[in-house]
């Protein structure tokens, strides 16, 4: 009798610690999910929304080599080559990547990349500063500008993990994107708690688009079919129907923004000029810096000055890559370089969004080459003078 007695006591006993143990655990649980939470809603997100061939490499590189950012080049690339079935009908799946990646969370990435995936499977990999960075890769100390061409030497081989656990150790997630059409895909990001989603929109004038598109065609063969949704277009029209699809989702996205947006949106949306940029690089990077939050340092702002400032390239050389030249001259080669035809043809499909957008239209080719004529408006897109019939001037 005495000796069930004393198994009765030791089994309480036990009975209470468990119950002990249990709360401190679940005391545990709930202190280390809020700190995630708390350290994921402590971290800004930016998307840096645009198109083919509008400057856009040169200013993810100016969010890539802040030494707060994780940095990734045009994830959806994977997407749009792997399901090659129109921008439409990948969107969604595009908005579940850029997800999850501004979630570092890397396991997506699975399905479009080959069983065993390295960092140098990732696009353009070696444009992210932070896979060329502790934890990454010892190459490049965080306050550094990385050099692209050594980071392709020594910091392709690690893990995916490695990419996600350095992801984790930022502040700040920037994505690049190119094969967003539209914005209300991406609405539930923009409500989503766990993400503060800043998105910058970026836009150049469509002729200087074509024109640098003509420079290195051969990359664009499997976007343009996206774009085009796989119509049967002829070879000679394709680069027009392209553009116009190009511009008319400039025009949307810019209507969403600015045109009474959802509340959702309201202070998480900038739009900025290619061409803005080039002629104050410092000034309107500073603003970008400013919207999201960064703060300029002496090595970024040098760094963007060489960048801005250099001699020209020869055509054709400078495809994605970051290189010092003169931004200003950049922006206005197509003046020079396409035939009046071609302009006239790129400013008939374009005209809503060139007008939208304060891009002036040239009537001659003695107008387009002439470069003291200033064809940027100088105010704001959506702060266009209106003439009586409330279409913009």
């Amino acid at each position: 009798m005495e000796h069930h007695r004393l198994n009765l006591r030791t089994m309480t006993f036990l009975i209470i610690l468990l119950g002990a143990a249990m709360v401190l655990f679940y005391g545990w649980y709930v202190q280390h999910k809020c700190s995630s939470v708390t350290e994921s809603n402590n971290r800004v997100h930016v998307l840096v929304l645009t198109s083919w061939r509008s400057g856009s490499s040169f200013l993810g590189q100016v969010f890539s080599q802040h030494p707060s950012v994780f940095y990734l080049m045009e994830p959806g690339w994977h997407v749009w080559t792997q399901l090659r079935v129109g921008a439409r009908k990948t969107r969604m799946a595009v908005r579940d990547l850029l997800q999850s990646l501004f979630q570092c969370d890397f396991s997506v990435m699975e399905s479009y990349l080959e069983q065993t995936s390295h960092i140098s499977n990732l696009f353009m990999w070696s444009h992210s500063r932070a896979l060329c960075s502790p934890p990454a890769c010892s190459l490049t100390p965080r306050n550094q500008i990385s050099n692209q061409t050594e980071c392709l030497k020594v910091c392709g081989t690690q893990g995916l993990e490695g990419a996600q656990d350095a992801c984790s150790t930022y502040s700040y997630v920037v994505l690049k994107v190119c094969r967003v059409l539209e914005l209300e895909s991406l609405y539930p990001l923009l409500q989503d708690p766990s993400l503060d989603l800043h998105i910058i929109h970026l836009v150049r004038d469509p002729r200087a688009v074509v024109r640098s598109k003509e420079l290195v065609f051969g990359n664009f063969f499997i976007d343009n079919d996206m774009v085009l949704e796989q119509r049967n277009v002829t070879v000679e029209e394709v680069q027009y129907e392209v553009m116009r699809e190009i511009c008319n989702s400039h025009v949307r996205i810019t209507d969403r923004a600015l045109v009474n947006p959802p509340p959702f949106l309201e202070g998480r949306y900038k739009l900025v000029r290619y061409e803005d940029v080039a002629i104050n690089p410092l000034e309107e990077i500073n603003a970008l810096y400013e919207f999201v939050g960064l703060g300029m340092t002496s090595t970024l702002a040098d760094w963007i000055y060489r960048v801005t400032h250099g001699k020209k390239l020869a055509p054709g050389k400078e495809a994605f890559q970051i290189t010092s030249r003169s931004a200003a001259d950049v922006s206005q080669a197509w003046r020079t370089a396409l035939p009046y035809n071609k302009v006239k043809r790129i400013q008939d499909v374009c005209k809503p969004a060139m007008t939208l957008l304060g891009y002036r239209t040239v009537n001659s080719e003695k107008e387009q080459k002439n470069l003291d004529l200033d064809l940027l408006v100088p105010q704001e897109p959506y702060q266009l003078v209106t003439s009586k019939n409330g279409e913009p001037q």
